[in-house]
């Protein structure tokens, strides 16, 4: 067994995926095994659940190894306690050399996440690195959560609000929790 390289599997986070290879005179195939990448999936799975807490999961929707869907837990003493907040992950083609697509698929009110759930995080955007981990993602939106940033909002009138009345704006998020996210 040789290790090639496979930018376009979101299972592997060194970007390295199993493969064999056998040679027929001096014809040599490879073929990627899907029972490795499967293997893999699962360790990951044992690995997240090990190592993360329970505010926060994500796995794949069916059998398509690009788009998962995240769950996470509004943060506690945040105006987002309580909620339970669904994501859709998607993993482009290059992943991990480009960044999934995350979306928030609960509504949110939020000044960094907009109506379609598409959020304004800098290491979904500038500072990606091939480094980070579905873990890592869904932990710097739940810090998100906890900590808006009303300097880069993507809904101006709630960066306002956050800004000049945060009693109100504070009420609405709480509000919206409750409506939509619980």
């Amino acid at each position: 067994m040789t290790s090639t390289s496979n930018a376009t599997d979101p299972l592997q986070e060194s970007s390295v995926s199993e493969s064999t290879e056998s040679t027929f005179g001096s014809e040599t195939t490879t073929e990627t095994s899907e029972t490795v990448k499967r293997a893999k999936y699962q360790s990951k799975i044992t690995s997240n659940k090990k190592n993360s807490n329970a505010a926060k999961s994500a796995g794949p929707k069916g059998d398509n190894l690009y788009d998962w869907v995240g769950t996470i837990l509004g943060p506690k003493d945040s105006v987002y306690q309580g909620g339970v907040f669904f994501l859709e992950i998607t993993f482009p083609h290059d992943y991990p050399f480009k960044p999934p697509k995350v979306i928030f698929r609960t509504r949110i009110y939020h000044c960094n996440i907009n109506s379609q759930g598409q959020i304004c995080l800098d290491v979904l955007k500038d500072n990606w690195s091939p480094a980070f981990t579905v873990s890592k993602i869904l932990l710097s939106v739940i810090a998100l959560l906890t900590e808006c940033n009303p300097a880069d909002p993507l809904v101006g009138n709630i960066a306002h609000q956050f800004l000049t009345n945060r009693e109100e704006h504070d009420s609405l998020a709480r509000d919206w929790t409750r409506r939509y996210a619980t």
